[in-house]
């Protein structure tokens, strides 16, 4: 299907608008009226410059307050509409939105306002111009889509139809079976967004907290089925009003726009997802010393890893125990995460569906005899590798090491603070993560947002921080390892190594007490956490950071799925009172 997206989805200039628009392959615009009213060009000129860049003009938006008003009212506004149609000619544009009126001097009288719409169809027609009405959430009285059709199929004017928009419709809980009585050939237009789940004023909830579909919580493909088993023909297109988006880079949030398109495509014909990880690969960290007591090397050591292998042309070194694989890289500045291998059945149409969801595949040089090893590029700049088994083979590793840990549990990556929704529509899109919901978690600076995702069964799990919290950048990333009895492992790291170990304040203890019975009193001495749910334990523990890095010690009992996210704001108040 052609796609679109208005203009007032992204920031910048009109022109700078366009060309990212342009860029990240859209088919057509919609021209926001305030984005026009502001540019030093012409419309003639901005007709060109999209007509150079392979976009239509799909619409022109928004015409506000026409409909069922007094007969002064009236006559000013169609003054206005006439001076809208001649600036719609000279723009190139054949399609006006007309959103239901929200004015207090609305008449609540269908009859008055489909004749009005008519007559500002048989306006239009003399122009060339169709109309688009659209009742908005918060319309006087026109605020649902089918009162909006019944009044199109009042007025009865081949050039009125109606424009569906999924934030109007699913932000109310309407019945989408509804759409389905509407001809296609009347629906001349669909916008769409998506937003999370809000209680608050539908106004405000839509100005600020809309978001490119696959980045909330409404059912838009959903919709969209409805709309296309309607007759529809015409194109998808994004209509998005976001505060974080209005501050993002221009061509990325494009870009993200497209990309949630091409998704929802692949939703709506159920094309199967060839990218979803099985497994972690490794977790690859960045180490200026690359040796047992460099930064991260001890750690590692003490952890209970041994180095099993080394790359023969790149600084790489392998570290394992049990089914955990780390690996140390020791180009890059201080101690971070810097990538992820994922295990996946298919690399190669792994990373075709990246490149087709316009992930940035990244140039990798290899020896003749090297595997193959593809890696796209996340919103923050973290690597995701698709791996099979022969990346091993070029480390040739000595062996297994049993230990403690079993395997990598989940990797936490703090986003810059524009990248957050971008991020959660990558993992989600790219690798086929499903999010959980989205938290706000105290911080003793601010407020920590935070979204986990994970594949089936757990076997990848991922969560996403913001990076700002309040004025403070919070840029820690960790990875979380898995073991069979963490108590174990505390008690020989508290014997052997208490200042790996992250401090917990006796406080936590108190609480946990009043909260919870038959507590093990041992974890307050050694510093674990505790949580627990209707299907299980979750017991943790904290390394001290190094670097951006820090690691973080599991163990999962019963079908707990949590990360125990009510503990984290102990973990970050700790972190901010002591060194890092």
């Amino acid at each position: 299907m052609r796609k679109s997206i208005a203009t007032v989805s992204v920031s910048g200039t009109l022109t700078e608008k366009l060309d990212a628009i342009a860029a990240a392959g859209f088919d057509g615009v919609e021209i926001f009226e305030n984005d026009l009213l502001v540019c030093p060009l012409p419309p003639e000129e901005i007709r060109a410059r999209a007509a150079d860049l392979g976009l239509s003009i799909d619409l022109y938006q928004p015409f506000r307050d026409f409909e069922a008003v007094p007969a002064d009212l009236l006559a000013r506004n169609l003054r206005r509409a006439e001076r809208k149609f001649r600036t719609m000619e000279r723009l190139g544009a054949d399609l006006l939105l007309v959103c239901s009126n929200v004015s207090p001097e609305a008449i609540g009288d269908d009859e008055l306002a489909a004749s009005q719409l008519r007559l500002l169809a048989e306006r239009a027609a003399e122009h060339g111009i169709r109309i688009a009405y659209e009742a908005l959430a918060w319309g006087r009285h026109v605020n649902e889509y089918l009162h909006a059709w019944r009044l199109v199929r009042l007025a009865d004017h081949p050039n009125l139809g109606t424009c569906l928009d999924s934030f109007h419709i699913l932000s109310r809980g309407s019945d989408l079976i509804g759409i389905e009585a509407i001809p296609g050939e009347k629906i001349f237009f669909l916008q769409l967004a998506d937003a999370p789940l809000l209680a608050m004023d539908v106004l405000q909830w839509s100005r600020h907290y809309r978001c490119f579909p696959g980045q909330g919580n409404f059912d838009v493909a959903g919709l969209v089925r409805h709309v296309l088993d309607a007759g529809y023909t015409g194109p998808l297109s994004l209509e998005v009003f976001n505060d974080h988006f209005r501050q993002a880079g221009t061509a990325r949030t494009a870009r993200d726009g497209m990309r949630s398109l091409i998704a929802l495509e692949d939703t709506l014909y159920g094309a199967a997802h060839p990218a979803v990880p099985t497994g972690f690969a490794f977790a690859e960290l960045a180490d200026p010393e690359l040796n047992d007591a460099g930064a991260l090397g001890g750690v590692l050591t003490v952890l209970g890893f041994q180095r099993t292998g080394t790359h023969p042309t790149k600084p790489v070194e392998l570290w394992e125990q049990g089914g955990a694989r780390l690996l140390l890289n020791a180009t890059g500045g201080d101690p971070a995460l810097v990538a992820i291998g994922l295990d996946s059945p298919d690399p190669g149409a792994a990373v075709k569906h990246a490149e087709s969801l316009l992930s940035p595949v990244l140039p990798r040089e290899r020896a003749p005899r090297e595997a193959r090893l593809d890696a796209v590029a996340a919103p923050d700049g973290t690597q995701i590798f698709f791996c099979g088994t022969a990346w091993l083979d070029d480390f040739a590793p000595s062996g297994p090491v049993a230990g403690e840990i079993t395997r990598i549990d989940h990797v936490a990556l703090t986003q810059p603070f524009h990248y957050f929704d971008e991020a959660e529509l990558f993992y989600r899109t790219v690798l086929g993560l499903q999010p959980q919901e989205s938290l706000e978690l105290p911080d003793p600076y601010g407020l920590l947002r935070s979204k986990a995702m994970s594949a089936a069964e757990g076997a990848v799990r991922m969560v996403i921080n913001l990076a700002q919290v309040g004025a403070r950048d919070l840029p820690w990333q960790h990875v979380a390892l898995a073991c069979d009895d963490v108590v174990a492992v505390a008690r020989r790291l508290r014997a052997e190594h208490p200042e790996l170990l992250l401090p917990i304040p006796a406080n936590y203890y108190d609480d946990l007490e009043a909260h919870h019975e038959n507590v093990d009193p041992e974890l307050r001495e050694l510093g674990v956490l505790y949580d627990r749910d209707a299907h299980g334990e979750f017991l943790h523990l904290y390394t001290i950071t190094v670097g951006r890095v820090f690691f973080e010690l599991v163990q999962r009992t019963g079908d707990y799925q949590g990360y125990g996210a009510g503990n984290a704001p102990i973990r970050l108040s700790v972190q901010h009172a002591g060194p890092h």
